[in-house]
């Protein structure tokens, strides 16, 4: 097995967590902060995606699915255009409302073949290519990949409990 099919099969996993978390929320649980300073699964799901959209995009010169899909303009979220959620206070995390669980699984879903293509087309001296040099060692693309699955796989793990504790509170 080759580096970037065990990329391909992380994010296919990460797929299938979004898809099990959102599916079947109503817009009240996707919304619900259990506190005033907890973030909502649609901010968790919402953010998990921004990253990677962001992230691949930049590690392989690509255009984001934000701006370019369009998603910016449907979900019509009070923050500047191309805000990941990093490091949002409360009020910001309060702003990331959607209506609906197929808007952050069609965006996430939009970003997810656009990584996919990427990680197809991609060779081992691609993820050598270094990204950042800020860091010692510098961050290649592959460290970046591995970067963002580890942050999509604890915010998905974040979310899929709030989803849990959303449900058995109601019940």
């Amino acid at each position: 097995m080759h580096a970037r099919d065990i990329l391909i099969d992380g994010f296919d996993r990460i797929r299938e967590e979004v898809h099990a978390t959102v599916e079947g929320l109503g817009t009240d649980a996707l919304n619900a902060r259990p506190d005033h300073d907890a973030n909502s699964v649609a901010w968790l799901v919402w953010h998990l995606t921004r990253v990677q959209d962001d992230h691949v995009a930049g590690a392989f010169g690509l255009e984001q699915v934000w701006p370019s899909g369009g998603w910016q303009k449907r979900f019509g979220l009070d923050l500047p255009p191309m805000d990941t959620g990093y490091g949002h206070s409360a009020a910001r995390v309060a702003k990331v409302r959607v209506d609906s669980g197929k808007l952050l699984t069609g965006y996430y879903d939009a970003v997810h073949e656009q990584t996919l293509g990427a990680l197809r087309e991609a060779t081992a001296a691609d993820l050598d290519r270094v990204v950042d040099e800020r860091w010692d060692p510098p961050v290649t693309v592959g460290v970046r990949l591995v970067s963002v699955l580890s942050d999509d796989l604890q915010h998905i793990g974040q979310a899929a409990y709030l989803r849990g504790l959303l449900q058995s509170s109601s019940a």
